[in-house]
């Protein structure tokens, strides 16, 4: 990928260059699927991790659990969940934000003090369209959205991920960019255009 290639992932709609990656390691909880699906769900976050280098555990020290996923029908029933509003202090605007829009799916982060994500809760509202996916291709989906904080615009054309025969799989390039995105040289977050070019220099190492 070129360094304006990747630039383009990182820079949101306000024209603000914004780049995180999870500075501790995962600790996942679902809420919402069974347990089958719940596999596939462990299966996608273990396979992305191992390509980051990155680690999973029970439980976080601070949070208890760091990356929540949470799957329901309609948006009307997160106000009933409990805490829910401490997750998400502005509940009831979003909430009718996201209907106005008919979304079916939200991700919002929390950052440390250094600004390396520190958690990722992601909403799915299993819809005509959601209920369609492989199970396998929307655990993927989520994970490579979680991984980093992408821009706003980044998949709004393009899927990160590719199909290979049968199967569903991380685009190429995507990975190679999570990868080097976790290089331990690089930083945890940065907020200028450069940071792109050490980005495309760290992908020429690793290849």
């Amino acid at each position: 990928m070129t360094a304006e290639e990747i630039e383009a992932l990182f820079v949101r709609e306000s024209g603000d260059y914004a780049f995180a990656r999870w500075g501790r390691p995962l600790a996942p909880v679902v809420f919402g699927v069974e347990d089958e699906t719940l596999g596939v769900i462990k299966g996608a976050i273990e396979a992305v991790n191992q390509l980051a280098g990155t680690s999973i555990s029970e439980t976080d020290p601070e949070l208890g659990s760091n990356f929540i996923w949470f799957f329901f029908k309609e948006w009307d029933e997160l106000p009933g969940v409990p805490n829910m509003d401490r997750l998400l202090p502005d509940l009831g605007p979003l909430v009718a934000r996201l209907k106005e829009v008919d979304a079916n799916q939200y991700r919002t982060f929390r950052f440390d003090d250094t600004g390396a994500i520190k958690a990722c809760f992601v909403f799915l509202r299993m819809d005509t369209h959601l209920r369609t996916v492989p199970a396998e291709t929307l655990a993927l989906s989520q994970v490579v959205q979680s991984m980093l904080l992408w821009s706003d615009l980044a998949f709004r054309d393009r899927s990160p991920l590719a199909v290979a025969g049968e199967t569903t799989v991380l685009r190429p390039d995507i990975a190679a960019l999570i990868r080097a995105a976790y290089d331990p040289v690089m930083p945890g977050a940065a907020d200028d255009p450069s940071h792109a070019l050490r980005l495309a220099a760290r992908i020429g190492t690793l290849t």
